[in-house]
């Protein structure tokens, strides 16, 4: 796209607690308790937002110990500019600093949606389970043997 005519605009930082929590649950992601947000955004080891008109639709975040073990996390775009190739410039803004940063054995990471799982593939991630490993979470709160919570329809 013409950078003259180009409406967004990717700047390297974090939102602030609100806008975070803004973009994650306009584009259907989880909300974050904001204490937790205040906690998380400061420890970010890189991060874009992307605008529209001086106005954050969209953000991705990498997180990690700056060596060894990184992910990305808070990936999002508001639906309404979905299907313009901006998850994409978010991810390579992302995967860019990782190539231009990261140690060439860190371990990268993400937990993708089931539609997202396109776009991260064009970026070289694959399913751990080709790789015999398989991906595990656990939600602090929940005792040790709960089920997950089911999706809802």
């Amino acid at each position: 796209m013409d950078s003259l005519n180009d409406p967004y605009e990717l700047s390297v930082g974090v939102p602030s607690v609100e806008v975070f929590r803004r973009l994650r649950t306009d584009a259907g992601l989880s909300d974050k308790d904001p204490e937790a947000v205040t906690l998380a955004l400061p420890n970010t080891w890189y991060g874009v937002i992307l605008s529209h008109g001086g106005q954050p639709i969209g953000m991705g975040r990498i997180i990690g110990d700056g060596g060894t073990a990184f992910q990305i996390v808070d990936m999002c775009v508001n639906p309404a500019h979905q299907g313009r190739g901006l998850g994409k410039r978010i991810m390579t803004a992302l995967t860019e600093e990782l190539e231009r940063r990261a140690p060439a054995t860190a371990y990268v990471s993400l937990i993708a949606d089931g539609p997202a799982c396109f776009l991260y593939e064009k970026f070289g991630f694959a399913d751990t389970a080709t790789h015999d490993s398989i991906g595990m979470y656990r939600v602090i709160g929940k005792p040790p043997g709960a089920s997950p919570p089911q999706a809802q329809p």
